[in-house]
Formats: structure tokens, sequence, C-alpha cells
């Protein structure tokens, strides 16, 4: 198989194979989001408050929005926009509260699967190929173990700070101020529902935006050659913050906004343009001054809300 490009963190050689690797079970993550899933199922229902719900929609729509959509995703792996350090530290730190895995564990997922989804095919695992359930096994407790990996570098900038290896070394720790925080005010409620319910609801979203994301829904662009293809997830629009505008994001994936056409809210892209107008951002990405991705056809197709998507 001849290698396509991907992530410029990733260095492939004549060895590595996207196909030529098998599933493995993760003990950490496994017992992490299990633990988290198994209170918020158990404890959740019995200590319910509507402050501790609040709480937990509050808490979410920020580690959400701030931290995964903005920070993570849209500043520190495609760096769709410039803004002071203490901003992104902020952000990133904040998506770290998500519960998924720390700055440099997102980069490198991420980056991985949009390397092996570029290729002309790759493993069932990289590009959500397998049934509902086992998806869902794979993703939220497994990992893919290539026979011959590509390597994964950061960049220096990234390497070398010390507060993004501190949050890495860290991630899973960084709920414990918060979670003594939420029980000296609000007991065990605001607890389970700020902690437990946040992270366990938020990581499984994530999967489930991730997998329908790649399967079906509304397609404006097509990428030749590639082994997945993205989809607008409509109905998660204002829940993802955004981020189920996955359709645009695969022919756009350096834009700072996710929602290109009318009707497609995006949250993170609106906080986006608070920061600039505060004089927080800069240098913002969008298909005004990018180009589409190499490969990217834009077809006709039905949008999000079943309209027509005209060339």
């Amino acid at each position: 198989m001849k290698l396509q490009p991907g992530s410029e963190r990733i260095f492939a050689d004549e060895r590595t194979d996207p196909l030529d690797g098998r599933v493995q079970w993760a003990p950490a993550k496994s017992l992490w989001l299990g633990s988290m899933t198994a209170v918020a199922i158990i404890f959740g229902p019995l200590l319910f408050s509507w402050s501790a719900f609040a709480l937990f929609i509050v808490t979410s729509a920020i580690t959400l929005c701030f931290g995964h959509s903005v920070g993570m995703h849209r500043r520190l792996i495609h760096a769709s926009f410039d803004c002071p350090l203490w901003l992104e530290r902020l952000c990133v730190y904040l998506g770290t509260l998500v519960g998924m895995a720390g700055p440099y564990g997102m980069v490198r997922l991420h980056d991985f699967r949009d390397w092996a989804q570029r290729q002309a095919a790759c493993h069932a695992y990289s590009c959500h190929a397998a049934g509902f359930w086992r998806d869902a096994w794979w993703q939220l407790h497994c990992r893919l173990m290539l026979k011959h990996p590509p390597l994964f570098r950061l960049e220096p900038r990234l390497a070398d700070d010390r507060f993004y290896a501190f949050v890495e070394r860290s991630w899973m720790w960084q709920q414990l101020p918060w979670a003594l925080l939420f029980f000296a005010i609000g007991s065990w409620s605001w607890l389970v529902w700020g902690i437990c319910v946040r992270v366990a609801v938020c990581v499984t979203g994530h999967w489930l935006i991730g997998h329908y994301s790649h399967r079906r829904g509304g397609q404006t662009w097509v990428i030749e050659g590639v082994a997945a293809q993205g989809y607008d997830v409509g109905i998660a629009g204002l829940i993802s913050m955004g981020e189920s505008w996955h359709n645009n994001h695969h022919a756009y994936p350096g834009s700072a906004k996710l929602g290109l056409l009318p009707g497609q809210i995006d949250l993170g892209w609106w906080l986006i343009k608070a920061f600039e107008a505060a004089g927080l951002a800069r240098n913002i990405k969008t298909p005004d001054n990018l180009a589409p991705r190499p490969g990217a056809r834009r077809v006709d197709g039905p949008d999000s809300a079943g309209a027509v998507a005209r060339t």
C-alpha cells in the first residue's frame, strides 16, 4: 500500500501498514471510564438534585466548548487560530477535565486516527467501521496496536512545555481538586453529578458523535481515495459545540469554523469570535483563507436539515 501523508506529527516508513494490527484491551482506560459510568448509573439517580443537574450542564458545556472543542481540537491540534499562551493553556486544561486524556494523549489519538483515515484503507478501529456495540467496546475500553506503527513526534513547542507535561502525567488526578470543591459545596450529589456523570456522559457522547460522523449523515464534500469519509450529524450540532459538522471538518481540517452552512450552529466558533472581539484571538483560519483538503470534491447531497446542499 502506498501511504498518504496525514498529520505533520506522524512519520511512517515502508513497514507501516494501517491495516496490520489488533485491538487490545486497555486496562487503565477501561477501568477509568467504567468506574465513572458505574457510579453515574448507580448513584446518579439516587443523588439527583436540580442544583447538581445544573452543575452537570454548566461544567459539561464549559469543558466541552472552551476545553475540548476550542482548546484541544481547534487550537492545540489544528492551530486554527492564535491566542495568548495563558488562554491556550487554560482552554487545554479545561479540555483535560472532559476526562478522555491529557493534552499529549489527545493530540496523539487524533493524529493517529487522522493519518489512518487518510490512507486508501485502514483498520476498522480507526474509521469506526465495526458494528455499534463492538465499536463502543473498542473505542471506550481498548486501543489499536499496529504491528509497525508510525512514529509520533510532538513539535518542540508542545513537547518542551512543562505545564502540558505536568497535566499529561496527572490528567486523571486533575478531577480531584474539583471533586473536593463540589463535595464541600453540595456534598455527594454535586460530586457525583459534577464529576462522574459529567465524565461518563461527555466521553461516551464524544464516541457516539465520532461513530455516527464516520458512518452516515449530511455530506457536502467527498474526499477521494481515502478510507473514511466524514458526515455532518445535525442533531448533535448544539451539544457537540459544533464538532458534529464533521463532513465540513474533513474538507477543511485546519478551519476554526466547523459549521459552514446556514443553520449549522457552532458554539466553538462563536467562542473564538468572542475571543477575537476581546483582542485574544487572531490569524483565524476559515475556508475563506484555506484551500480544501487534497482530494476534496463538492457534491450535491442532503444537509443536516434534510434540504439539498447545492454545489
